[in-house]
């Protein structure tokens, strides 16, 4: 008796997994993003800012 496995609901899950780890960290750079630039904008109005 020989059982073979099939592999596609594997591979599926390593694309779902890869998928959602993806968009977390897109998520979590675009968050980390808008924080920075709210913190540069606030030392512009302080006048502190040193941009050009």
């Amino acid at each position: 008796m020989s059982a073979t496995l099939d592999a596609w609901p594997f591979v599926i899950a390593a694309y779902a997994v890869a998928v959602i780890a993806t968009l977390g960290l897109l998520g979590f750079s675009l968050a980390a993003l808008r924080r920075a630039e709210a913190r540069a904008d606030a030392l512009d109005r302080q006048g502190k800012g040193g941009r050009a």
